[in-house]
């Protein structure tokens, strides 16, 4: 390893491919909501798998790991991915990437609703905010930093695709930007989406190349309401009816 040749070797920069996990129905017609932790991929999402598939495998990219948080969301995601890739590797489960734990939506006053549904994803979120009254910024980060760490730690990667979630893809993202324990709530993060970081030896050697790009809606032209917006609005014709 004494030869420049190796050096270099030793110090390129490994890639995560970091997806956020196909749309998902959180609430039925009526508002009323489905357990978080439990719901599939929808048609669109099921679609935006595939299609995030086709391009990893249109590159011919292979994976040397694959993680998800191990909801059933994520886990669909990357077994979509990897059908169109044709790659058999085993899914890992990392639970500390799960998504953001929100409280009860029903112990959440009208006056608070929607900053509950919204605040945790504007501006440089302070880390005391809480997600739907549950699990704060601060929680989140504390949770997934460290497993980011503990994957940079590993040797036996080169490539590896993380299908997680848009709270913790912000999270990484975040920190892959700055090297600091922040949370940039405005970072768009749109289901089926796929970032590219790269990452090398020192702590804060991260390079960003790609974030939120959807194989199956590249420049989202028609979108301007963030996931949470579109949520609170679906919630509240629950909250409304139930008054």
């Amino acid at each position: 390893m004494n030869d420049p040749e190796s050096k270099a070797a030793a110090a390129r920069r490994r890639r995560i491919f970091l997806m956020r996990h196909g749309s998902v129905t959180y609430f039925d017609d009526g508002g009323r909501p489905h357990l978080p932790e439990s719901v599939p991929l929808n048609e669109t999402g099921r679609m935006q798998a595939s299609a995030a598939g086709v391009v990893f495998a249109r590159l011919g990219l292979r994976f040397d790991r694959v993680v998800t948080s191990g909801l059933p969301r994520t886990v669909e995601t990357a077994t979509r991915v990897l059908a169109e890739t044709k790659q058999p590797i085993d899914i890992e489960v990392w639970p500390e990437l799960e998504e953001l734990r929100g409280g009860r939506l029903s112990a959440i006053t009208d006056e608070m609703l929607r900053d509950a549904f919204v605040g945790a994803f504007e501006g440089v979120v302070a880390e005391h905010r809480r997600f739907l009254g549950g699990e704060s910024i601060g929680e989140l980060l504390a949770r997934v930093l460290p497993a980011i760490e503990k994957l940079r730690a590993q040797a036996d990667w080169e490539t590896a695709l993380l299908v997680l979630h848009g709270g913790v893809n912000r999270a990484i993202v975040s920190y892959a930007l700055t090297g600091r324990r922040y949370f940039l709530g405005n970072l768009s993060q749109a289901p089926g989406c796929i970032n590219a970081l790269d990452v090398g030896s020192e702590r804060e050697d991260w390079v960003v190349r790609t974030t939120n790009y959807a194989p199956s809606d590249p420049l989202q032209p028609d979108e301007r309401d963030t996931t949470m917006e579109a949520l609170y609005s679906q919630y509240l014709k629950f909250r409304k009816a139930m008054s």
